[in-house]
């Protein structure tokens, strides 16, 4: 009989700190950073205080590890979209979006909300703008274009800036619905896509 570990529980750090984070993502939501205190979040996470050290160091990195994990479009979002039209795509790639801000609403608008007065915060947002125009490139067919990508990775960029408005009016005013914000998102990057980026390369 083998005495080698069972392979799960070579996983038990990595779901440990994922629990971890669960936690302080619902926490940071609630709270503001300064009234979440790291014995709240280690009770919220069934774990020993150090652990969260161990994991993340400092309360302030595991907040910033928070922010990273609500503006990060991860590379999985677009494997995981559907081989079918741009249409489909692009309407799966906008309720992949709106699910995930459904879900931690309170936390992504702190996080975004945080972007003029923390640099750090600031810093992350800019990379996850970057990071997200050549993602949203990669699910609507353009990954390979060359001529004019740095334009065409702007107007993603201008399209983000849409999205976080259009989500605030849906999140925070109230004025509209999920359903309206996925048809304002999804017609919106279905016209850049057909006719402003071929207007763009054509010059």
């Amino acid at each position: 009989m083998s005495t080698a570990e069972p392979r799960w529980r070579r996983l038990e750090p990595d779901e440990r700190r994922e629990q971890i984070l669960a936690c302080a993502i619902e926490l940071f939501g609630e709270r503001s950073y300064a009234a979440v205190s790291t014995t709240e979040l280690a009770r919220r996470a069934g774990v020993a205080r150090g652990l969260i050290n161990h994991y993340f160091g400092t309360k302030r990195d595991l907040y910033l590890e928070v922010v990273r994990r609500m503006v990060t479009i991860p590379q999985a979002a677009v494997d995981h979209l559907p081989a079918g039209t741009l249409e489909e795509r692009v309407e799966e790639s906008v309720t992949w979006f709106l699910d995930g801000v459904s879900r931690h609403s309170k936390t992504w608008l702190a996080a975004i909300g945080a972007e003029g007065v923390d640099t750090e915060v600031a810093r992350i947002l800019a990379e996850a703008d970057e990071l997200a125009a050549d993602r949203v490139l990669e699910a609507t067919g353009l990954a390979d274009a060359v001529a004019h990508r740095e334009e065409l990775r702007a107007l993603i960029r201008a399209y983000g800036g849409l999205v976080k408005a259009t989500a605030r009016e849906w999140l925070v005013r109230d004025v509209l619905s999920r359903e309206q914000v996925q048809v304002v998102l999804a017609m919106s990057l279905l016209s850049l896509v057909r006719d402003t980026v071929p207007r763009i390369q054509s010059t």
